[in-house]
């Protein structure tokens, strides 16, 4: 099996990372890059800075992206920054590979509709890279909330926040694709992971309304701050959901709860805890993943990938349902914009969007 890996930045190279750990050397590693960067990074991102990348993990590298196609992958890893993605699957589709695209699908809507028809066509395997639909934590979230034992979604609210420039303490946070807009940055596409996850577990809205902007000093010309209620479930009945997002909390913060008609689930993604209470206040539920590795979902997500291609599992994250969290953010970016309440459009292949969990 044959992999080629466009963009050997974080994401890239703990893809390559987990890739050798997962298939040794059963697995031939390539790699586009437009640009040589420092040593080999860790899981926690620590810099090695006396092995490339490439030597690390044997990785062969093309400098120009028809060649590299050429060489005839199985699958592409799209992994370089947000702006590209578009134009790198549309390639790589046209060479025939699967697709592993990183989350934002694009930093746009313009072109997505004609990608997710092209691969649909050709019935190309997709993925899009949202790994928190693969933690346990989560995992248990969704079996309460569709096994309805709680009754129905009242309303949610979520919180992520992290101080932008700790993220990657190799690199110049100013260069980064996050904080440049050319580059399809900002806060609501960066950590639109949330928006995945809220979507995911509870229903995809039909309308949003969003404030925020770039209201810190950080040397951005994005937003770092995003307060989004979104409108979710069916015309007969609306729930409120609400994520507010920036790069700027310090502690970082990564929680959600999610009103019930018969309780409350509150869980923290950073310390790994949930709990689930009744009416009454009582916790019937108190789970902690404090022990679970962050990598665990990657390594859980490309196994995964690898079983779809195997044809031994179908994609629980398609092009077209990776698309759903774009069209929300995009819709969240217009209304930040428009001070107005924006209309979410969806691909019109979907034929309706997921409905909250009944009772």
């Amino acid at each position: 099996m044959k992999f080629l890996i466009v963009g050997l930045g974080a994401a890239g190279q703990r893809h390559a990372r987990n890739l050798r750990e997962i298939l040794g050397d059963r697995i031939d590693l390539c790699a586009y890059r437009q640009r040589r960067t420092g040593g080999a990074l860790t899981d926690s991102l620590a810099v090695e800075p006396d092995v490339t990348p490439e030597q690390k993990h044997g990785i062969e590298v093309f400098r120009d992206l028809d060649e590299a196609l050429l060489a005839a992958p199985d699958a592409v890893i799209v992994a370089n920054p947000s702006s590209q993605h578009l134009a790198t699957a549309r390639r790589a589709a046209e060479a025939g590979c699967a697709l592993f695209v990183e989350k934002p699908v694009s930093h746009r809507w313009e072109g997505v509709p004609d990608l997710a028809a092209y691969v649909a066509r050709r019935r190309l395997i997709t993925f899009v890279g949202y790994q928190w639909r693969f933690h346990p934590l989560l995992a248990r979230v969704k079996d309460l909330l569709d096994g309805g034992t709680l009754g129905r979604v009242i309303a949610a609210n979520a919180v992520y926040g992290e101080y932008m420039p700790a993220w990657h303490p190799y690199e110049d946070y100013r260069q980064t694709y996050a904080a440049r807009s050319e580059l399809g940055g900002g806060v609501l596409l960066t950590q639109i992971h949330d928006m995945d996850y809220l979507g995911w577990l509870i229903g995809w809205p039909d309308q949003v309304f969003s404030l925020g902007g770039h209201l810190s000093n950080l040397e951005i010309d994005v937003e770092d701050t995003a307060s989004t209620l979104m409108r979710c479930g069916t015309q007969e009945r609306h729930v409120p959901v609400h994520l507010h997002q920036d790069y700027l909390q310090r502690p970082p913060s990564r929680r959600c709860e999610i009103l019930l008609e018969g309780g409350k689930a509150c869980f923290d993604l950073l310390n790994g805890s949930l709990e689930v209470f009744d009416t009454g206040g009582a916790a019937i539920v108190r789970e902690d993943t404090a022990t679970f590795r962050r990598n665990d979902m990657f390594l859980s997500e490309m196994r995964h990938f690898l079983a779809c291609l195997e044809g031994t599992q179908t994609s629980r994250v398609s092009l077209a349902e990776g698309c759903k969290s774009l069209a929300v953010a995009v819709a969240a970016r217009k209304s930040l914009l428009s001070g107005r309440v924006e209309a979410v459009e969806y691909l019109q292949t979907d034929e309706s969007r997921d409905k909250l969990p009944e009772s």
